[in-house]
């Protein structure tokens, strides 16, 4: 027992250890000294537990159960509805918040202008055509395609400023594209939240900006 012990938090270690050097390494290509490093980590593990209520949409009925009525002997299958209930539209301040501000705080730093908004709109429109909405989860859209997307675009367009490029494409296009321009899709959600940026702080749209500076 102490063995499975001992090797869980070896693999949790390592996993954050990862995850932790590759925030570090990718937060570095972009300019960050260490302090505003430290800041970046700390505020998103603290704000990915911290969803802003942005808007309440009503969600769609769910059918319970079928009561059979008859009616001069013929049998009818009525169904019984769910009480009518509401989705919450939230944004996540580690997954959401806090990159598009990195992004905004880039774009101004590096002097870019366009750039970084054609980036955005190409990673918007792919995300878009690959978001879906899954019942009960959310909007799902395949993880490493926007990154790469993104880096692809900032190495070919705008080989000196690589690593911000691909940040602000990546970062700001999956919102607009997997998020923004779904959000007529939350009612059909059935989930009484829906967080922009993720419940956590490694996935979403924090994950997504800081594999395409990798990736760059």
């Amino acid at each position: 027992m102490l063995f499975f012990f001992f090797l869980f938090g070896l693999l949790l270690f390592l996993f954050l250890f990862v995850h932790l050097g590759l925030i570090t390494l990718a937060a570095g290509k972009i300019g960050l000294s260490a302090n505003q490093v430290f800041l970046f980590l700390l505020a998103s593990l603290v704000g990915s537990q911290v969803n802003l209520p942005l808007a309440r949409v009503r969600r769609e009925v769910d059918i319970l159960e079928e009561t059979i009525v008859r009616f001069f002997g013929v049998p009818y299958a009525v169904p019984r509805l769910s009480e009518e209930r509401y989705t919450v539209i939230a944004l996540n301040v580690g997954g959401g918040l806090i990159p598009v501000l990195l992004s905004l705080y880039l774009w101004i730093k590096n002097g870019l202008f366009l750039s970084p908004v054609v980036g955005t709109a190409l990673v918007a429109a792919v995300a878009f055509r690959l978001a879906r909405p899954v019942p009960g989860v959310g909007i799902a859209v395949p993880f490493l395609i926007p990154p790469i997307v993104a880096a692809l675009f900032a190495v070919l367009f705008s080989p000196q400023k690589a690593p911000a490029v691909a940040y602000i494409s990546g970062t700001l296009g999956t919102l607009i594209g997997a998020d923004l321009l779904h959000l007529r899709d939350i009612p059909r959600l059935r989930t009484p939240v829906a967080s922009i940026g993720g419940a956590g702080t490694f996935d979403g749209i924090f994950l997504t900006g800081i594999v395409a500076v990798l990736l760059a």
